[in-house]
């Protein structure tokens, strides 16, 4: 039965500041797209996104977020089903296989996938949390983490099969295993990085060495030295919106997605990019709050793992963005152009906040 007294835990904060990030990432996508007649219609296409978001938000808000528990295990069966026919009969762009086509409509499972691999990995790790400290119940939360990184791997996609990685392993840590289980990780992380290296190849080695030897690959270094001259170009309040002369004169490439922070950079200043990286740092502030009033493990997983794929997907897009990390595609969160990213995010924080509306309710209405 439904119970409006749920609605009073309503996190208003947290979604008060998604709401300021998804209005930002509207306006910023139409200074990146407006005068590209090719993109113009990007930024109604982003606000068309944050309304799919905010239904998608409020509706897992409404579901009581125990009864994902049941659905959990064939979920996951479900997506390694769709991984596999990715790599069957999916559909390649710019040299990855990512997509399925379905309806003429392409169709990127790991975005969903993200939110689907918390569900699970919170389910197991809750479930047999009296018993993750036998070696054993470890190791099968690694092989089944494994089988998605495997098949995510082979597409390629690295930055998104390092993105599972960093959720799968935060959930373990934080599920309560032992010392010496940390450290058998960390132990085995080290021949398995060896053997990861010798085994990159095609655009992640490309990328790698772009990032060590920048003055050997000038030209696919490009977009990464626009980036950096857009930012520095901004100073402390930037050059106006819409007025970037390295995002209006199209010299910065894929500006309304995976460089936007460098748009932002530009014309909005450093003073401008710290209100974005405060927002996103207010936003796992309240998951983190929300996995410490959690009332079960379950629920104290999830917006942790929440939490975790906004910190990772944040640090990694900014950092490329600075020239630190290498490209990987990642989007800026809830900022970046985007449907399925955003529609993605909008729903993981429907799922914390579901957590966090029945905190103080044990019994199923």
């Amino acid at each position: 039965m439904y119970d409006r007294q749920v609605w009073r835990y309503f996190d208003w904060p947290l979604f008060i500041a998604v709401l300021i990030l998804c209005g930002i990432g509207v306006g910023m996508v139409y200074s990146a797209t407006y005068n590209t007649p090719d993109l113009s219609d990007y930024w109604t296409r982003q606000l068309i996104f944050v309304a799919m978001g905010l239904a998608a938000l409020i509706a897992i808000a409404v579901f009581d977020y125990r009864h994902l528990e049941m659905f959990a295990p064939p979920a996951f069966v479900v997506f390694i089903l769709l991984l596999a026919a990715v790599d069957v009969f999916g559909t390649v762009q710019s040299g990855s296989q990512r997509w399925l086509n379905v309806g003429g409509v392409l169709v990127q499972p790991t975005e969903a996938g993200k939110f689907l691999i918390i569900i699970f990995m919170a389910w197991y790790l809750s479930w047999y949390q009296e018993y993750l400290h036998r070696l054993s119940y470890l190791v099968v939360a690694l092989i089944l983490l494994g089988v998605p990184l495997y098949l995510i791997y082979k597409q390629p996609n690295f930055g998104m099969a390092l993105t599972f990685a960093f959720i799968g392993g935060t959930l373990i840590l934080v599920a309560g295993i032992r010392f010496w289980q940390i450290g058998l990780m960390a132990a085995g992380s080290i021949p398995a990085a060896f053997f990861l290296r010798t085994k990159l190849q095609g655009y992640m080695l490309e990328r790698f060495q772009m990032f060590l030897s920048p003055k050997d690959f000038k030209a696919a270094n490009w977009n990464v030295d626009q980036a950096l001259t857009a930012v520095g170009s901004g100073g402390w309040f930037g050059n106006g919106w819409g007025q970037g002369s390295q995002n209006q004169l199209h010299f910065l490439r894929v500006r309304q997605s995976d460089f936007i922070f460098s748009v932002i950079s530009e014309e909005l200043g450093l003073v401008g990019a710290v209100i974005i990286l405060i927002l996103l740092f207010f936003i796992m502030w309240r998951l983190l709050r929300i996995a410490d009033l959690a009332r079960d493990q379950f629920g104290r997983l999830m917006a942790v793992g929440v939490a975790a794929i906004i910190f990772f997907q944040t640090i990694v897009n900014v950092g490329m963005n600075l020239s630190m990390m290498p490209v990987t595609g990642l989007t800026l969160p809830f900022v970046s152009y985007g449907g399925s990213s955003l529609v993605s995010m909008m729903f993981a924080i429907g799922l914390a906040q579901s957590v966090i509306m029945r905190h103080r309710k044990i019994e199923f209405q």
